[in-house]
């Protein structure tokens, strides 16, 4: 087995990343925007929490399924960056109809638009940076990608709390579609592809046999890494996403808060810890990476126990104003939402690294596209729905009080990523060993 190749890593690398990231931003803004336009469009329209549920997640993520694994496919067989420019033009688009949504009806076809040009962009995006950057430094890397939405989370959920109060909820939806046109420009006049596997342990320039869409999707399903490892990602977006989607809901509901101020401190404190964590765990798992593979598995274990812990406390906690920041009251509950903010993403740049290693070059935006699919179907779209679909159930019950319930019952989803990632490491445990028996018997 040779070893990764020596290839500069300058500024084009860097710049690169830093634009895959705005990119994945500004798509995430259109996502996390619609938290803070839950209650005014479900006014506007006269509809329920769980139809609510439905444009901000099934209807999103219907679409984002059906297309995922065949935009992957187009990644790994076109030119990543001209891709990434058209879907880039085209998400912008689309977002702009759902700014123009004359019925409830026409903003789920909106959204499932901007789902259809959304599906390339991660897969895409993950592919380049594993030919950016070498297996060990590529979890910062990947970090660095995935802490951008989680930072933007303050653009969607404060800015997009005062657009939404000021100028209304159609006029946030202008405000995220126009940088997209920007991206799309430098993607297509600017950017180059960099060579595919360029830090591959092994490469091979044979041709690669060309399996069918459910063909590559069964294969990779074959594997048992990569089986459990896709699950627990899949799982764990379950439940980070309908918290996500319902907590500005949640502080108005539970902590008498106006949709502003809980916007702005959804934003703030859960944005900004969520991108130091997922900073920081990149960075670490790199560093202790190198000592021990086995941390790649070890870091998002220890992010899971400690953040689910932190949430739970976080969702039960008793309304208590902490501090007034001028005319915005703190809760005292949002100190257990920082560091449930903070340790639940650490699974994110570990896993998605670890991901790329167990994929040849050729695959890897397919494989990353079927992990995206299944994350998108559990994440995107059960996860808000469920939310909504309890929080209706439970209302008779708890009343106002019935969302942070069906909050705290999905938290608990999150033994089950727990157990995957446990079966991923024994996988990867016995990988190794027959790698190591193969390398013996080879001398």
């Amino acid at each position: 087995m040779s070893s990764i190749p020596a290839a500069p890593i300058g500024w084009r690398s860097h710049g690169l990343l830093f634009l895959l990231a705005m990119m994945y931003a500004g798509n995430f803004v259109g996502r996390q925007i619609i938290a803070v336009m839950i209650e005014p469009i479900k006014q506007e329209f006269g509809v329920s929490d769980t139809a609510m549920g439905l444009v901000s997640g099934l209807a999103f993520a219907a679409v984002y399924v059906l297309l995922g694994l065949p935009a992957g496919r187009l990644a790994d067989r076109l030119s990543r960056t001209r891709l990434l420019a058209a879907c880039s033009l085209l998400w912008a688009m689309a977002t702009l109809a759902c700014g123009v949504s004359a019925s409830f009806a026409m903003l789920v076809i909106a959204r499932m638009a901007v789902a259809v040009f959304e599906s390339p962009s991660t897969s895409t995006s993950l592919s380049i940076i594993a030919d950016i950057y070498p297996p060990h430094r590529r979890s910062f890397a990947i970090s660095c990608y995935t802490a951008a939405p989680t930072f933007s989370t303050i653009i969607a959920l404060c800015v997009g709390a005062w657009m939404v109060e000021e100028y209304g909820w159609r006029s946030a939806f202008f405000a995220v579609a126009l940088p997209a046109l920007l991206i799309s420009a430098v993607f297509a006049l600017i950017t180059r592809d960099p060579p595919r596997g360029r830090f591959d342990l092994s490469q091979t320039h044979a041709a690669h046999p060309v399996s069918s869409l459910l063909g590559s999707a069964r294969e990779l399903m074959a594997q048992p890494a990569y089986r459990c490892l896709v699950l627990a990602c899949g799982i764990t977006t379950f439940s980070a996403y309908a918290y996500a989607m319902w907590n500005a809901s949640f502080l108005v509901r539970s902590h008498g808060l106006p949709l502003q101020y809980a916007g702005m401190l959804a934003g703030l404190i859960g944005g900004t810890c969520a991108g130091l964590g997922a900073l920081f765990s990149g960075w670490l798992t790199d560093h202790l990476a190198l000592k021990n593979p086995h941390w790649q598995i070890g870091i998002p274990l220890l992010g899971h126990v400690l953040g689910s812990t932190a949430l739970i406390t976080y969702l039960l906690w008793p309304q208590g104003i902490l501090l007034s920041v001028g005319p915005v009251p703190v809760p005292s509950a949002m100190l257990w939402c920082a560091l449930s903010s903070f340790f639940s993403v650490w699974w994110v740049g570990p896993s998605f690294s670890l991901l790329t290693q167990l994929v040849p070059a050729h695959r890897r935006a397919t494989a990353v596209a079927l992990q995206t699919i299944i994350s998108t179907l559990f994440g995107v779209g059960i996860g808000p729905l469920a939310a909504g679909l309890l929080s209706d159930t439970l209302l008779p019950v708890f009343g106002e009080q019935s969302l942070r319930y069906a909050l705290l019952l999905i938290s608990c989803t999150i033994v089950l990523p727990i157990g995957l990632l446990w079966r991923t490491y024994y996988h990867l445990m016995g990988l190794r060993e027959l790698l190591r028996q193969a390398a013996v018997h080879g001398r």
